[in-house]
């Protein structure tokens, strides 16, 4: 018989450290030092995942956490080199290969809650810049946008709540409108929006072009609320604030 060649060597040594329940190492190596591979890389991932998602591993329990890890090194392909981007990989497999997750029962909340934890992770690491000051006086005559460092955010499970004492099996009937944002020193902060507030920064998104004013008239008529000067100021306050605070600019 044939020796196989290093590819399909290192194929086999690739598919064992993957999933060694299922897979052999190659009849070529030491089963010993194979072992030794094998645990290596997968405490490193693990070590390098359970930093982001601290909430989520006390609800899920040691065990479960593993066996999520281990799905997630079997049955994922990483699409980057980055150690500080895999955790953005786990949050996406999880939400887009559910198939994966058929093993086992999970929290139905648990790909809301992990993308709640890694939101805060990149805000912490992000390399943007955050907006420059400018005269809170031409808010409403100038076009708008949104920090970089402050993200509004809509869930279906109100993730802010969730822990280990308390886990809601039904979504509530209105979504978890958020916004996540870095201050000065660094830590992330986490406050609710009205969806009123969540929408304006949202059509701050979509519409750069609009100055402030426009954009309450905007929103005014999708409130159903046009030519309602009760409305212009309160969104006027409200896009006061949120300039004090660095979100908009």
């Amino acid at each position: 018989m044939d020796k196989p060649s290093l590819f399909q060597q290192q194929a086999t040594m690739g598919r064992y450290l993957r999933d060694p329940e299922h897979c052999a190492p190659p009849g070529e190596v030491n089963t010993a030092r194979a072992q030794v591979y094998r645990d290596l890389i997968f405490a490193n991932l693990l070590t390098l995942l359970s930093g982001t998602f601290p909430v989520l591993i006390r609800i899920l329990g040691d065990e479960q956490w593993r066996s999520l890890v281990r799905i997630f090194l079997r049955d994922h392909r990483a699409q980057t080199p980055k150690f500080g981007e895999i955790a953005r990989e786990f949050v996406e497999f999880m939400a887009s290969q559910p198939q994966a997750l058929s093993e086992g029962e999970w929290p139905p909340f648990m790909v809301e809650l992990a993308h709640y934890e890694w939101v805060e992770m990149v805000l912490q690491q992000s390399d943007a810049e955050p907006l420059p000051a400018t005269d809170v006086a031409l808010i409403l005559d100038r076009p708008l946008q949104v920090s970089p460092l402050a993200w509004p955010l809509a869930y279906g499970w109100p993730v802010q709540w969730v822990g280990p004492d308390y886990r809601p099996e039904a979504p509530p009937a209105q979504p978890t409108l958020l916004l996540v944002r870095r201050v000065e020193d660094w830590s992330v902060k986490f406050s609710e929006l009205s969806p009123l507030a969540w929408r304006l920064l949202q059509r701050i998104e979509e519409f750069p072009q609009l100055s402030g004013r426009e954009q309450l008239e905007g929103l005014a008529v999708e409130a159903g609320t046009a030519g309602s000067q009760d409305f212009m100021d309160s969104g006027a306050a409200l896009l006061r604030q949120m300039h004090g605070e660095g979100v908009v600019g």
